[in-house]
């Protein structure tokens, strides 16, 4: 009976127990959530690598209107600026202007850091006459493609044997040289 009642008692402090761990948990998941719902602040991170190989990374506040960069492990503070488009923050040393994935960092008036997509576009027109313009950017591996100056088709760059490959749910665009094609679901829509 004492065996019955000892083990009772163990079982029972070892529920309590966990009981109160799980609450404890709990607890400390709700403090973190309150603290993060605390800060509305909309934050957006990016990184960009210049031609030689350096790296800034950004923390851009937009709620206040900051931005945070690392830039050779120095900590840099800018406050934002009105530009008439992009991006534009700057401090009594620095600053940090740009377009789309295209930045330049100034300090004192010199540029320390450049960082400029590799886009190439082009125009190709079959014997239909009809027309495919195309953007790529191959730094991020992407082109923007408009069959006869249609709608924009996003797509992504795959690895191709030779030549080049794009594709996007619908869409595939494969070449080699001067032949190119763009299927859509398996159909060709052009080619050259």
């Amino acid at each position: 009976m004492t065996k019955k009642f000892l083990t009772i008692t163990i079982c029972t402090a070892l529920f309590l127990n966990s009981c109160k761990e799980t609450s404890r948990q709990e607890k400390d998941q709700t403090t973190i959530n309150e603290a993060v719902n605390k800060s509305n602040d909309e934050i957006m991170l990016s990184s960009s690598t210049d031609k030689n190989g350096k790296k800034l990374e950004i923390s851009i506040n937009n709620t206040k209107e900051t931005a945070t960069l690392n830039f050779n492990g120095e900590i840099i503070e800018l406050v934002g600026q009105k530009p008439a488009s992009g991006i534009w923050y700057k401090n009594e040393n620095y600053e940090l202007r740009g377009k789309g994935n295209d930045l330049e960092l100034t300090k004192n008036g010199i540029l320390i850091f450049e960082h400029k997509d590799d886009i190439v576009a082009t125009s190709l027109k079959n014997k239909k006459n009809e027309t495919l313009d195309m953007t790529f950017n191959n730094t991020l591996g992407t082109v923007k493609v408009y069959l006869n100056g249609g709608e924009q088709i996003d797509l992504v760059a795959e690895k191709a044997a030779s030549g080049i490959w794009y594709k996007n749910e619908q869409y595939e665009l494969r070449g080699k040289g001067e032949k190119l094609e763009l299927t859509k679901n398996g159909k060709t829509v052009f080619e050259n």
